[in-house]
């Protein structure tokens, strides 16, 4: 654990793990990219998650304390997550994500609730939820959380391999009060929540509605990004850039839009500086670049 005292910190929740492609290995896992990179605003971020007691596990912890990432790893006797990236002929990546690995089983200890307690900002997704261990640390770390209007839950759907289900999706949107869905996985939630006849912008009009939430963000890809608000929607195109990879954009995108949400901006100008970061970090390989000043400090 790093320095976790901060009264105000945001926290990513979630999986720790290792993308072995076929050139290598790279660090992954939303919550770590979401963490750093609200780090890199200038905010005490801090990912939470679990490795084993292996050189996976180990080299984790290095990688976080080289960018001087605050974090809570438990240790814990299953082996670091791994995914095995293959690329198919097409060149489209397939993923493995392996199961019953340390980040399924991130326990709920003492400092974990301290850190609760003290947290202004969270985000979790649906991945992290696929085993009973590391769903039920997730949610008594969202009830031991301040319970204030200014509190952000922020519940980042990321729909895998068929670890997800209805129940997961239900709680996760009853509990979070941002919701960040892509169109893809927009379309499956729908499907499962029978409302699949209806346009994009409808359907997200229909969440925000039925879980009274502040703010739903929709990415589309290269076709822009939407923040729906009670009564009112921010739209932006994406930058044309030219792309190194795309992973971690999407973390990317949530941290700079939260962090600039809690330092007072507007959703209009925490949705250019997200598209802005995102777009930055597409342009970089890995999911963990650091963002020149001209982004972080304006």
């Amino acid at each position: 654990m790093s320095n976790t005292t901060s009264p105000d910190m945001v926290v990513g929740m979630g999986e720790a793990l290792w993308d072995v492609l076929p050139e290598g290995k790279k660090i992954g896992g939303a919550p770590a990219n979401f963490a750093y990179h609200v780090s890199q605003f200038g905010l005490p971020g801090c990912a939470v998650s679990a490795v084993g007691d292996d050189p996976n596990g180990i080299e984790i912890r290095q990688v976080f304390d080289e960018r001087n990432l605050n974090s809570i790893l438990e240790t814990v006797p299953y082996p670091t997550g791994t995914v095995q990236v293959e690329i198919d002929q097409a060149g489209i990546p397939q993923y493995d994500i392996k199961e019953n690995v340390a980040w399924d089983n991130i326990p709920y200890t003492a400092r974990l609730g301290q850190l609760a307690e003290r947290t202004k900002a969270v985000c979790f997704g649906s991945l992290a939820q696929r085993n009973v261990v590391s769903r039920n640390t997730i949610n008594r770390f969202l009830d031991a959380m301040p319970q204030t209007p200014e509190t952000l839950v922020v519940f980042d759907v990321n729909l895998r391999q068929g670890f997800y289900n209805k129940e997961i999706l239900c709680n996760s949107m009853e509990r979070c009060n941002i919701l960040k869905i892509n169109d893809e996985e927009l379309v499956t939630v729908s499907r499962m929540f029978g409302y699949p006849g209806i346009d994009l912008q409808d359907k997200c009009w229909i969440l925000l509605g039925k879980y009274n939430l502040r703010m739903l963000i929709l990415t589309c890809g290269i076709n822009g990004s939407y923040v729906f608000t009670p009564g009112k929607v921010s739209f932006q195109p994406t930058p044309h850039v030219d792309v190194a990879d795309t992973v971690g954009a999407g973390d990317s995108f949530t941290a700079a839009f939260i962090a600039s949400i809690l330092k007072g901006k507007s959703v209009e100008e925490a949705h250019r500086k997200a598209v802005e970061t995102s777009a930055f970090v597409c342009t970089q390989p890995g999911a963990m670049p650091v963002l020149p000043k001209e982004i972080t400090e304006k």
